[in-house]
């Protein structure tokens, strides 16, 4: 789940599970900016030390950039292992193109250190956030929450909305023609007293013309 959070940025679980899952995604950027700050004091030591409980907690696998995600669905599986593996079997670490490769793949710890952790240098921590959803998950009804990193936030008007039940599709259906049904009656009733008043008028408009002839004779 942490590997899919650096992934995509964000992910969707059970509320519960991202609570448990944030202070480990916690610990793992403050390893990643660690290593960006002894990596700038050229304590290599300490850069390789913090890497390797990086490797520890998290483990790792290679991703494949997202503007080549659609080149690499239509390879083959000899051409995607070369893509993800170099000939010795180690992975693929930056996503640079390699020799005639368009491109390779990133490990999740390559871009945790130099994409996620570039983020939040001056940052001293709370890198990520937990997001209650209205809806629930089909099945056992358990609360559903998304794990953002900070950041990554999508506007308000973004998210998705949660769908309304079919229920209460019904009864917004029911509201809004009774509304519409309330202004037809009130627009025919007041009809007749628009038609009366413009008589009125009208009745008013000869009776002053007359009186004009009148004191004309």
């Amino acid at each position: 789940m942490a590997q899919s959070l650096f992934e995509h940025g964000q992910i969707r679980t059970t509320l519960p599970k991202a609570k448990d899952l944030r202070p480990f995604v916690e610990r793992l950027v403050t390893l990643a900016v660690r290593v960006r700050r002894l990596r700038e004091d050229g304590d290599q030591t300490g850069s390789l030390s913090a890497r390797r409980t990086i490797h520890k907690l998290m483990h790792d696998r290679s991703l494949v950039p997202a503007e080549h995600r659609e080149a690499y669905d239509g390879m083959s599986d000899a051409a995607r292992s070369k893509t993800m593996r170099m000939v010795s079997g180690r992975r693929y670490r930056t996503g640079e193109p390699k020799g005639r490769l368009a491109f390779t793949g990133e490990t999740v710890t390559h871009r945790l250190i130099e994409t996620v952790a570039a983020r939040y240098t001056d940052r001293p921590g709370g890198y990520t956030r937990v997001i209650r959803m209205a809806e629930r998950r089909v099945g056992d009804h358990a609360e559903l929450a998304t794990l953002q990193l900070v950041g990554d936030e999508e506007a308000p008007g973004a998210l998705t909305k949660p769908r309304k039940s079919s229920r209460r599709r019904r009864s917004d259906g029911r509201y809004a023609f009774a509304i519409r049904l309330a202004k037809q009656r009130r627009k025919d009733t007041d009809q007749p007293k628009d038609d009366a008043k413009a008589q009125d008028v009208a009745d008013e408009a000869v009776e002053q013309d007359d009186r004009g002839a009148e004191a004309t004779e």
